[in-house]
């Protein structure tokens, strides 16, 4: 048998698209034109209407950069990527700048809640088995 060999696509380095459309054309395009193309949970939140804390996030993050916000369920819209938002994360603002990707996302999922834990080796006395593991 010949043996199969798999060969790797390199990576694309082209322009994000998101469902076909550049960033500058999501941007030039209306809160209408936008609806048939955002993920479902996206739709209804704006659908529903924002908020009166939203509208104002999205007045100062359009106004310029350096907004700080509690505001963790927020979508992002075109208009907020490559600006810097600092996002509350229950303990302190963490400074995100919103990338392109992230078109759609809401706020929170770049201000992680929790720290990932690293637990050290086990000290003295944790275990049965460290009776026998000489002190030094």
């Amino acid at each position: 048998m010949a043996k199969k060999t798999t060969k790797r696509m390199p990576k694309r380095r082209e322009e994000y698209t998101y469902h076909g459309y550049t960033i500058e054309q999501l941007k030039a395009m209306s809160m209408d034109e936008l609806l048939p193309i955002m993920p479902s949970g996206a739709r209804r939140k704006v659908l529903r209407g924002f908020t009166r804390d939203e509208e104002d996030v999205r007045a100062k993050i359009a106004a310029g950069d350096g907004v700080r916000t509690h505001i963790r369920s927020m979508i992002i819209l075109p208009e907020m990527v490559g600006k810097t938002v600092a996002i509350y994360s229950g303990k302190e603002f963490v400074n995100v700048e919103i990338p392109v990707e992230g078109v759609f996302h809401y706020f929170g999922e770049f201000a992680l809640t929790r720290k990932k834990v690293s637990h050290g080796s086990a000290g003295i006395g944790a275990t049965r088995s460290s009776k026998y593991v000489p002190l030094k």
